[in-house]
């Protein structure tokens, strides 16, 4: 038997609301996770880029725009370019010349929106028939799940390929970031009841293999800084399903939980509240693809002390930035003789330099320079907005910080 890595990796809580509002007490506290390529001080929010990229926004710019760490995708990377190579390269930091900490998620989800044809919204949509066999209309499907993993189609070449929970700690352990996830399904809000049980009992048999392929892994690859592994919470809407697959978990040796699946928006803070109650408080807890900053509040008061989203950059592509009062999109025809700033509050260089008029010219001749300007504001705007909540709980002022926000935005 090699040398076993050390686990360089830990969280400590270093700040909490410790208050009451209404009939609940407050789970939300500030805190410090310590990775090897670096701390991340939390609440955090985690830049989304999937390719091992911040889609128009170089590495260096991320940095300055004050993010700690970034979260790639397993499964777009497994496909493009190969593990492999990001692992001869030296690990998804190096490779994407990241000088920080790095998350990659399993690649559950992608089996959710590629493999049946769901967008997030789309699948949070729960109004419709609820059935064993979702499919998107209009769409193939491209996955197929069973209790030993998925097999599914490449939407990039159809290639077939197979995922199991043995494969996705493989690859993520070639990528080589500092927090991984167990595999997991992520299910609709669709899907029956009585499916929703089936999944989380199979989402927890995964979990089970993925500690134990990470296991091997770690022992294996031993001249590779630790990757702490994280269990994913699924359950849906249902609070006796989220509270048992958040016990589940916390029996196994995770690292820290991420809490994964559809869920509406106005749901949001309970469903993470009903989770934490069940995690233990000395390890962290992600919340995935949450990052819009009326939700990020609900989120952070009710225990998640990280998470991230693709819509700050997605949105930017699109034309629609934040601003303090509202988001606007910059391709109105209003905004064609309007000389100010995105944001006259916002720090970020775009709002330093750039005018709502010029922005509205290169959005309408689909200059490139749009997408990384308008990236540059909301990344900025919504990693600011999370630095000023965790500073708020350190001092003491976050009710008034958070009162003073949604009221603006209101």
């Amino acid at each position: 038997m090699g040398p076993v890595a050390v686990r360089d990796f830990s969280f400590e809580v270093t700040g909490s609301l410790a208050a009451v509002r209404g009939s609940a007490k407050m789970l939300g506290r500030s805190g410090v996770v310590h990775t090897p390529h670096g701390d991340i001080r939390t609440p955090a929010f985690t830049p989304v880029g999937t390719k091992a990229t911040v889609k128009a926004v170089l590495p260096e710019t991320m940095r300055e725009l004050g993010a700690q760490v970034v979260l790639a995708n397993a499964y777009h990377l497994y496909l493009q370019p190969g593990a492999d190579i990001v692992d001869e390269a030296g690990g998804l930091a190096q490779f994407m010349n990241w000088h920080g900490p790095t998350i990659t998620d399993s690649g559950g989800f992608q089996v959710l929106s590629l493999g049946v044809g769901f967008k997030k919204i789309l699948a949070m949509d729960a109004t419709s028939v609820r059935s064993d066999d979702v499919i998107a209309e209009g769409k193939d499907r491209l996955a197929r799940v069973d209790d030993d993993g998925v097999t599914f189609k490449s939407h990039l070449d159809g290639a077939m390929h197979r995922f199991t929970p043995e494969v996705s700690m493989q690859v993520q352990h070639q990528l080589g970031a500092d927090i991984i996830f167990a595999f997991d399904e992520c299910t609709t809000l669709l899907n029956t009841r009585e499916y929703q049980e089936r999944s989380v009992e199979r989402t927890h048999q995964w979990a089970r293999r993925c500690v134990a392929e990470h296991d091997r892994q770690t022992e294996a690859r031993s001249h590779r800084p630790y990757q702490a592994l994280f269990g994913v919470v699924q359950g849906a809407q249902y609070e006796d399903l989220r509270r048992q697959a958040a016990r589940g978990l916390a029996s196994l040796d995770f690292d820290g939980f991420g809490i994964g699946g559809a869920l509406e928006k106005e749901h949001l803070g309970t469903i993470v509240r009903w989770v934490c109650e069940e995690l233990p408080e000395d390890r962290p807890r992600h919340l995935l693809g949450i990052g819009e900053p009326d939700d990020v509040f609900a989120a952070i008061e009710n225990g998640a002390d990280t998470f991230d989203c693709v819509a700050p950059s997605r949105n930017a592509r699109n034309g629609t930035v934040f601003h303090a009062r509202k988001r606007f999109h910059l391709t109105n025809g209003s905004y064609r003789r309007d000389f100010g700033p995105i944001d006259d509050s916002c720090d970020c260089y775009t709002c330093g330099h750039y005018t709502r008029a010029y922005l509205h010219h290169l959005f309408k001749a689909k200059e490139m320079l749009a997408s990384t300007l308008a990236t540059i504001h909301n990344e900025r705007y919504i990693i600011r907005l999370i630095d000023r909540i965790r500073h708020s709980i350190d001092d003491g002022t976050y009710w008034d910080l958070r009162d003073d926000v949604l009221r603006t935005r209101s």
